[in-house]
């Protein structure tokens, strides 16, 4: 009997699916738990789980992971390192450029800007259904909430810390002229699946838990991927958390530094309690419940993302305290090893919650960095154009004149320019590129110039700039300075991210499990091969992936997912 081309199509899919599940069965993993320790090294693993100046070790519950584990020490994130595009690189295996994120704050020249204006700055705007609006600034960060003064970014009838995706105000959402000027949401930005979308479909449960409502992104392309999300808005203002207390004993029921309450990252105490809201979440999906407590499956996925190394490697704390490294080994300050300890113990909670529910064989532990932070030598650290500005200036400010308005540091009312220490810029008009490169090269002492990708040196990594069939979304020109230079006025920053350094992009991977032996790996990888790495531990097929098949993302070396571990 000849088959006809539907039916074979269907045997097919049949046939893939019975694989898979079969590939499932086998494979002794059950249950992933992906941890994102925003801007830690290689080096502060190295340094806590060893020890420093003959001290012991300061973060025993990750040293004991890695006896069991496998530790890529030549990690390396997305370039740009911004949370946003080192954050979807992580769960989807892809690179910025087939991802289209480059950054929180970034430039579409397809789109049309908002309804709203966004609570950090970009401008309301007009859209026609079908007609090219000349592009717009793009944000995916606290603006996009319909209150950002708010934990729970303001969604209606929500408790104190609990908005999440009902908190994103639809009309500060840039819109697409193509959809009938459809508002983007986060997940529609993104332009691949993602391991939350491949393991949902495979009849899995998947839980995230992050620091904007904005990154619901995790859920990719289409959506409606995530059975959990949980995202307190980490720049609202700071209010007390009753019931609430960190692993390390802070009280969060009143708040603990009361001076500082402008937002959670102004304070190394604060944003303990604030990381320890998604601590919480996590230890209630260990235990098959939802983030806030409701009944539920333990999930198949789940994770969040830690602040608090972050905030403590960048923090000079109204000049009372000052984070960050002492010298070019790593060797944290007071704070920034008080923010380690602190991770550490929430993570030593987890693996404990794991152990009692008897899934710590069945899980496989993933710890990581959506971005590292540079420099880590404090002496190298420069602010342009400074507080003072006496410093220099910045790539976007000498280039004012001929990008959009929206992304001008000259604009008094809008968000600003994709400065940190990167600056990624967007042209009004393309054909000015030659002559915008050579205004930065001629004033290099004053932006702290180390390199500048445009042309064929920006199209080596990246889909070629411009309107369609060009990449709508690529920056014209990446300035990338001298380590240590960072494009801001801040006086209260030690450090930044978002740029391509060693420093920016070499993050702890540790990928851990009981049956595992200990093994060191000294050859590069990437952050985005965690995503196939994730599906294959699971018996999925990383070829689910749009990003492994778009771009031959690997699954990590040396690792053996057996059900003879």
């Amino acid at each position: 009997m000849k088959l006809t081309t539907p039916l074979l199509l269907l045997l097919a899919a049949s046939a893939a699916a019975s694989a898979q599940t079969s590939d499932s069965s086998r494979s002794a993993i059950k249950h992933v738990l992906l941890i994102s320790v925003d801007g830690m090294h290689a080096v502060d693993f190295k340094n806590c789980s060893q020890g420093v100046d003959g001290g012991q070790p300061y973060c025993p519950n990750l040293a004991n992971l890695g006896t069991t584990g496998v530790n890529y020490v030549a990690a390396s994130t997305s370039k740009p390192s911004d949370s946003f595009p080192g954050l979807m690189t992580i769960v989807s295996g892809a690179s910025p450029r087939t991802l289209g994120v480059y950054y929180d704050v970034a430039y579409d020249r397809t789109l049309a800007p908002p309804a709203v204006t966004t609570g950090n700055g970009v401008a309301a705007g007009n859209c026609t259904p079908n007609v090219a609006s000349g592009g717009s600034r793009t944000e995916f960060d606290e603006g996009i909430d319909i209150d950002q003064t708010k934990l729970n970014g303001g969604a209606p009838g929500a408790s104190l810390t609990d908005g999440g995706i009902a908190s994103i105000d639809a009309q500060r959402l840039d819109r697409n002229p193509a959809a009938g000027c459809a508002p983007v949401y986060p997940w529609n930005f993104v332009r691949t699946n993602t391991i939350f979308g491949v393991i949902h479909n495979a009849g899995g449960y998947t839980a995230w838990s992050d620091k904007h409502p904005a990154y619901s992104a995790v859920a990719g392309r289409g959506g409606n991927s995530l059975d959990d999300y949980y995202a307190p808005e980490i720049n609202s203002t700071v209010v007390p958390l009753p019931g609430v207390k960190t692993p390390s004993g802070i009280g969060c029921s009143q708040i603990p530094d009361s001076a500082r309450t402008g937002s959670w990252t102004n304070s190394f105490v604060n944003i303990q309690c604030y990381d320890t809201l998604k601590v919480n979440a996590i230890l209630n999906e260990i235990d098959g419940k939802t983030h806030d407590g409701k009944r539920a499956q333990v999930p198949t996925i789940l994770g969040m993302n830690f602040q608090a190394v972050s905030v403590g490697q960048k923090l000079i704390e109204a000049n009372t305290a000052i984070g960050g490294y002492q010298n070019s080994e790593g060797i944290p300050t007071p704070p920034l090893r008080s923010e380690i300890q602190f991770v550490d113990d929430s993570i030593g909670e987890m693996v404990q919650e794991l152990k009692d529910r008897g899934l710590y064989e069945s899980t496989l532990v993933i710890i990581t960095a959506k971005h590292g932070q540079s420099p880590i030598n404090p002496n190298l650290y420069q602010a342009f154009p400074g507080h003072s500005g006496t410093n220099g200036t910045t790539p976007a400010t000498l280039l004012s004149s001929v990008i959009p308005a929206s992304e001008s540091p000259l604009n008094p009312t809008g968000i600003g320019a994709t400065e940190d220490d990167v600056s990624l810029i967007w042209l009004s008009d393309a054909a000015n590129m030659p002559s915008a490169v050579d205004t930065l090269e001629k004033n290099a002492k004053e932006i702290g110039l180390g390199e500048i990708y445009a042309g064929p040196t920006l199209s080596l990594n990246y889909n070629t700039p411009g309107l369609p069939p060009n990449d709508p979304r690529t920056p014209d020109i990446i300035v990338t300075p001298n380590v240590g230079v960072t494009y801001t006025g801040s006086a209260s920053k030690l450090s930044e991210h978002g740029g391509f350094s060693h420093d920016d992009t070499n993050v702890i991977l540790l990928v851990s499990n009981p049956g595992f032996e200990p093994r060191t790996i000294y050859s590069d990888v990437e952050t985005m091969q965690v995503a196939p790495t994730i599906l294959k531990a699971l018996g999925l097929d990383p070829g689910s992936l749009d990003g492994v098949k778009l771009e031959g993302t690997s699954v990590l070396p040396h690792l053996n997912f057996s059900s003879n571990n």
